[in-house]
């Protein structure tokens, strides 16, 4: 750590007046002080440089060679000063926010949608912390989660409904032809955290030829529908979170039939937080970012 050997603030302040009116009483009226105070400040500077500042002459004070040199390095260091502390009285408070979020949520629906958030909160920072297993992801971990619920009263807490869960199959678009879709022919792809997906999306679509337990194992939902999107087979991806990946032709929607869960994508965070400035912001801009109404809580 640099240590530096400076004089007290306010004989500098009392020097730079004087050289800079090149008169004691004009620097006390400045300053709200004597011309005998200015007169000793200045003294007490000379003493500490060991050389004279000010000379007297037949029209009034002038700086000595000494008293020039200090006197510029001791406005640009006042100005500095000055111009450091207006800025620091201005600038806001910053806010940082500790946010869990599943991770496939984090990166496929929340984290394109933060320059909006930036855009509107500047002086907020979100810290996003991610989870692979969103029923592993307790709001008391972080200031606030997004988190999958299922409709239980949370006392001590505030549920913000965000996102329904609807599970729809997706594939990469060369795969789907004139005829209508054949799941027969392509592999299924399966998330190792979600392994009863198939067996209860395919009763729904009406399809009892397929074997729900056949295909590729994944362990994230992204990694299986990156691999949908590179044509190695079907998967079922959360519709919210394929949003992006559907509407830039990465991925399409073979078969139109999507399972609706029970649980949904919601904020928690602490009751007692709510009016806290970093939480309100960001949960009044989630729930402007929801696209869809998620089912009441």
């Amino acid at each position: 750590m640099t240590h530096r050997t400076l004089p007290p603030l306010h004989a500098v302040r009392a020097f730079e007046a004087a050289a800079r009116h090149l008169s004691m009483t004009r620097a006390a009226a400045e300053l709200n002080v004597t011309p005998g105070a200015i007169s000793r400040q200045i003294r007490d500077l000379e003493l500490r440089l060991r050389a004279d500042l000010f000379v007297r002459g037949p029209t009034g004070l002038a700086l000595t060679g000494a008293g020039t040199v200090l006197f510029d390095a001791a406005k640009t260091a006042l100005d500095t000063l000055a111009a450091g502390i207006a800025r620091a009285q201005k600038a806001p408070e910053r806010q940082i926010v500790k946010l869990g979020a599943y991770a496939v949520f984090a990166s496929r629906w929340l984290i394109p949608r933060l320059p909006h958030f930036y855009a509107r909160h500047p002086d907020v920072d979100v810290e996003i912390v991610t989870i692979a297993d969103p029923l592993e992801l307790p709001p008391h971990r972080c200031d606030a989660v997004v988190t999958v619920h299922d409709g239980r009263a949370m006392p001590g807490f505030d549920v913000v409904p965000l996102v329904t869960i609807e599970a729809v199959p997706v594939c990469a678009p060369r795969l789907i032809g004139p005829e209508p879709f054949d799941l027969r022919h392509h592999r299924l792809l399966h998330i190792r955290l979600r392994p009863d997906d198939w067996r209860r999306w395919l009763p729904l679509a009406g399809i009892d030829d397929v074997d729900p337990e056949s295909g590729l194992f994944f362990e994230s939902m992204a990694l299986a529908m990156d691999a949908a999107a590179e044509g190695l087979g079907v998967a079922l991806a959360i519709r919210a979170l394929a949003e992006t990946d559907l509407a830039q032709g990465r991925l399409a929607i073979p078969i139109p039939v999507a399972r609706r869960s029970s649980r949904i994508f919601a904020l928690m965070h602490d009751s007692a937080r709510a009016r806290d400035p970093g939480i309100a912001a960001l949960r009044a801009w989630l729930r402007d970012e929801t696209r869809e109404d998620a089912p009441g809580v």
